[in-house]
């Protein structure tokens, strides 16, 4: 786990060093690549995940149903109530960023301070970004929902989400022996985490940490959930399997995109695609890790 924790580091590092010599424009064209990539991959496997968990129990069929019903709720959303879809969009994202983050943890049943360190941390990063980027997202927001958001609200969550992971942190030294030679570590990254999303566009931050610190890890958990081994076999088996309803994904938003790329609402309309299959992604890994610790 040190040797993969030090390659996503200096991947980091590599990606601040591009920045210094690779226009913006070219970063965001490589961002959107590596998150149609291996972005959507690592939520590609979403239905066989569900199967294993069910233990085939539904009808495949059923469970497609199910899924598909949730992207395209997830459209409607977005479509009529931008706003609230928009607010559950972050606040879905922000803990499951922070679970995949601290999965490692392994505490057994959760327990509220637990989903709150999952939550604030998820928060912290997606705010961090937000305020370093505060134009853009303004003007993504505005696209979205017509709706002008001062720059004092990014700072607000920021501030309110990294003072409660940080007492979050304290209350996991007293009462978690392990956590004290995690904390240095996750202080460092947070630092790294600064660092590259001040230095990069908003497009190239979130991309490489949607992709190093997310989805790469994120299919590291599946394949061992999967095949019950982390290896380059397996891995091939991983896309194999995933990789029609990826082409199906990749194909059917590329086309929107397509369709829309002299629009203004470009960006907007990108993130809100991302949001309507990211939502039912969660549930699927939420059940995953809950499978996990019973096991």
């Amino acid at each position: 786990m040190k040797d993969f924790t030090k390659f996503l580091i200096i991947s980091s590092f590599l990606a601040l060093w591009l920045n210094s010599f690779v226009t913006d424009e070219v970063l965001n064209y490589i961002g959107f690549l590596l998150i149609f990539s291996f972005g959507i991959l690592h939520g590609s496997n979403d239905l066989l995940l569900i199967m294993k968990s069910e233990n085939n129990k539904k009808p495949f069929i059923k469970v497609f149903g199910y899924y598909i019903g949730v992207v395209t709720l997830g459209i409607v959303l977005f479509s009529f109530k931008p706003a609230i879809a928009l607010i559950l969009f972050i606040i879905i994202s922000g803990y499951h960023f922070g679970e995949q983050h601290w999965e490692f943890l392994n505490s057994g049943k959760l327990k509220f301070p637990d989903i709150l360190l999952r939550f604030s941390y998820g928060l912290s990063i997606l705010s961090l970004l937000f305020i370093f980027h505060v134009q853009e997202v303004q003007n993504i927001i505005y696209d979205l929902t017509e709706i002008k958001i001062n720059k004092n609200v990014f700072n607000l969550i920021f501030w309110i989400s990294f003072i409660i992971l940080c007492l979050l942190c304290l209350f996991q030294l007293r009462t978690n022996a392990n956590f004290k030679k995690y904390l240095l570590h996750e202080i460092v990254l947070f630092l790294i985490f600064s660092i590259l999303f001040k230095s990069s566009s908003l497009i190239w931050g979130f991309s490489i940490y949607f992709i190093l610190w997310h989805s790469i890890p994120s299919v590291r958990d599946q394949m061992q959930f999967l095949y019950g081994s982390i290896n380059f076999d397996n891995f091939k088996r991983y896309v194999k399997s995933a990789f029609l309803y990826w082409l199906v994904s990749v194909t059917g938003i590329l086309i929107t995109l397509i369709f829309f790329r002299e629009n203004r609402y470009f960006e907007a309309l990108f993130f809100s695609l991302l949001a309507a299959i990211t939502f039912p992604h969660v549930w699927v890994i939420l059940n995953m890790f809950k499978i996990k610790k019973a096991n």
